[in-house]
C-alpha cells in the first residue's frame, strides 16, 4: 500500500469510527455511568471485534448473503432486537453506588460480538474493503483491518472519556437518568438505518 493510499485509509477509517453512531453511543453511555476502566473490555472489545469483522468480510463473509439471501433479514431482524436490548439496558442503569450490582459495561465479548449486528459497521466495513482493498489480497485486507485497530484506538478512548467527563455533571441520579433515557433514544433513532432499507 503505497503512502498516500494509507493516508486517505485512515482518514477514511478515522472519520468512520469516530462520528456518532451505536459504539460510540454506548462507549459514552459506558463512560458517563461506570467510568474508563470498567469499560476497557467494552473499548477493546470494539477496538479488536470491528477489525477483525473487516478481516473477515475482506476475506469473502459476504457471500454467505449472496448464497442465502434469506440470511440477511435475519441479520436485520437480530440487529433490532440487539438495539432494543440493549437501548434498554442503557436507560436502565443505576447510578454508581446505587446498589445495583447487575449494571455492568458490556464485556470483550458481548462489544466484538455487537460488531456483526451493528449497522453502521457493516456499512464501514464494506465501504472500507470496496475502496482500499477491491481485489480482496490479503495484505490490502490486512492494511484496512490494522489502520481501523489504530483508529478504534483513538475512537473509543475519545468516547469513553468523554462520557466519563460529563460523569461529573451527571452526579444528581436525574440528570443521570435523562441522559440515560436520551443515550437509549439515539441508539433507537440510529436503527433508523436498518428499517429503512
Amino acid at each position: 500500500m503505497t503512502p498516500d493510499l494509507l493516508l486517505a485509509l485512515s482518514a477514511f477509517a478515522l472519520v468512520t469510527v469516530i462520528t456518532p453512531g451505536p459504539n460510540n453511543l454506548m462507549l459514552m453511555a459506558s463512560g458517563a455511568n461506570f467510568g474508563i476502566r470498567p469499560s476497557v473490555p467494552h473499548m477493546l472489545g470494539i477496538g479488536i471485534g470491528f477489525p477483525a469483522m473487516v478481516l473477515l468480510v475482506g476475506l469473502g463473509a459476504m457471500q454467505v448473503f449472496d448464497l442465502w439471501p434469506p440470511l440477511l433479514v435475519i441479520l436485520k431482524v437480530a440487529s433490532v432486537a440487539y438495539m432494543l436490548w440493549l437501548a434498554w439496558k442503557i436507560a436502565h442503569a443505576a447510578a454508581p453506588g446505587e446498589g445495583r450490582s447487575a449494571a455492568r459495561p458490556l464485556s470483550f465479548l458481548q462489544a466484538a460480538a455487537f460488531q456483526w449486528v451493528n449497522p453502521k459497521a457493516w456499512s464501514m466495513a464494506l465501504g472500507a474493503i470496496t475502496l482500499y482493498a477491491a481485489d480482496r489480497q490479503l495484505s490490502a485486507v490486512l492494511w484496512v483491518a490494522g489502520t481501523y485497530v489504530v483508529m478504534s484506538v483513538i475512537s473509543t478512548t475519545a468516547w469513553t472519556a468523554m462520557g466519563k467527563g460529563l460523569r461529573r455533571m451527571l452526579t444528581n441520579p436525574v440528570r443521570l437518568r435523562a441522559f440515560n433515557w436520551t443515550m437509549a433514544a439515539l441508539l433507537l433513532a440510529s436503527l433508523a438505518a436498518v428499517l429503512l432499507r
